[in-house]
């Protein structure tokens, strides 16, 4: 930020000017080293009203991938920790994190541990996040946490990113074939249809079906489209409820092939979380808790905050999973094995990776089978059409042709 300054120099003269700096105390510092003694400074401008809103600067994982590489190499060069915000704010371009970074060091300034200072920017920073810092406060590894960190969180954007990514183009394909559809039957086949009805040929039943559908499109599609943007708005607000976020999650996990897919990558982000966090001190019952916090799933949420009781009630980890089918065999043997080996931490890791793959691999088969199923399906559906048109059409030039 620019701040404008008057000052006094060693020789007593005065001095005007701007600085450059991501606070009004480094600015003073900078000018202090300067030998000048400050009179005045004040912010060269205020912020417009429309940087009260950010938009486009939302932190992304990468954002904080890069963040977390570049302190884990500045303490492990034991860089003070107020140095090390200070240095990242002044270099990072997101205007968003650059803000919360200069805070962050304002706060750790005014003697704030490092994991509290964070937890005022949960929108950046998740429990996940912050737990594994305090974790790294009280072992005094700080830069192997933000490397475990790091890794984490790479490993967690490739495999989400990919599941995500897998239904761009299938749902790109289809939103331009109804578009085209839609277009077909309020433009073209009105057109179509009077030249047929004008000729007197007898119409077979499924063009009168084709027809009937572009003549409701044309009287009724408004209502048809307000009932969508009804429907539309009454399901979102039924989503954000507990209730409807719960039958929400459970469809997810319930649909043929995606469900499983679902169900993959969840397992993968349970595994992730906690064997990063076990592997870092964290006790097992906040490892279960914060793991329930981030997971993105209702179902698997509900069912960790349930096992979270039975573990503080003495029972083991895997015995508290057992009763719950969302939960495989496989997973729960492993995690037994790692409870009475005293290598959990190791096993769940073994269990992340052995999903992360297994969600890659259940993608790429289902962008393979995705795009034969959308070639068959749209073919029917032009072939359909087309022919509904164009054989009532052929049958008019047989029958002038006799």
């Amino acid at each position: 930020m620019l701040y404008n300054y008057k000052a006094i120099d060693n020789s007593g003269a005065h001095k005007d000017g701007s600085i450059d700096a991501i606070s009004v105390d480094i600015a003073i510092e900078s000018l202090q080293k300067r030998g000048l003694i400050i009179a005045q400074i004040d912010p060269a401008e205020q912020e417009s009203w429309l940087s009260q809103f950010s938009f486009g600067a939302k932190v992304s994982n990468k954002d904080i991938v890069i963040l977390s590489r570049q302190m884990a190499t500045l303490f492990e060069a034991q860089v003070s920790a107020l140095k090390i915000f200070s240095l990242l704010a002044a270099e990072v371009e997101n205007t968003h994190l650059r803000k919360s970074l200069v805070e962050i060091a304002d706060d750790l300034k005014g003697g704030s541990s490092i994991s509290a200072a964070l937890s005022k920017h949960p929108d950046i920073f998740s429990e996940f996040y912050i737990n594994m810092v305090r974790a790294g406060e009280e072992t005094g590894k700080l830069n192997d946490t933000f490397n475990y960190l790091a890794d984490y969180l790479d490993r967690n954007y490739e495999v989400v990113s990919k599941a995500k990514n897998a239904l761009i183009y299938p749902a790109f394909v289809i939103t331009v074939f109804f578009a085209v559809m839609i277009l077909m039957f309020t433009v073209i086949i009105p057109k179509i249809s009077v030249i047929l009805k004008e000729s007197g040929q007898e119409i077979p039943i499924y063009t009168k079906i084709v027809f009937g559908i572009s003549d409701a499109l044309i009287h009724y599609g408004i209502l048809f489209l307000a009932a969508i943007v009804v429907v539309g708005f009454f399901s979102f607000r039924y989503v954000r409820t507990p209730e409807g976020g719960h039958a929400l999650a459970r469809f997810k996990l319930q649909v043929p092939y995606v469900g499983d897919l679902y169900k993959k990558l969840y397992l993968s982000i349970i595994s992730d979380n906690m064997n990063t966090m076990v592997q870092s001190g964290i006790p097992m019952t906040r490892a279960i808790e914060v793991t329930g916090q981030v997971v993105g799933n209702e179902v698997y949420a509900q069912i960790l905050e349930e096992s979270l009781i039975a573990v503080k009630g003495g029972s083991s980890f895997s015995q508290s999973l057992a009763q719950y089918e969302e939960i495989p065999g496989i997973l729960l043997q492993m995690i037994r094995v790692g409870e009475e080996t005293g290598e959990l931490g190791s096993i769940l890791k073994t269990m992340a990776r052995f999903y992360q793959r297994e969600v890659i691999n259940a993608v790429d088969t289902l962008v393979s089978l995705i795009e034969p199923i959308m070639i068959v399906f749209l073919g029917l559906g032009v072939g359909t059409l087309l022919a509904s048109v164009l054989i009532p059409i052929y049958n008019i030039a047989n029958s002038a042709g006799s």
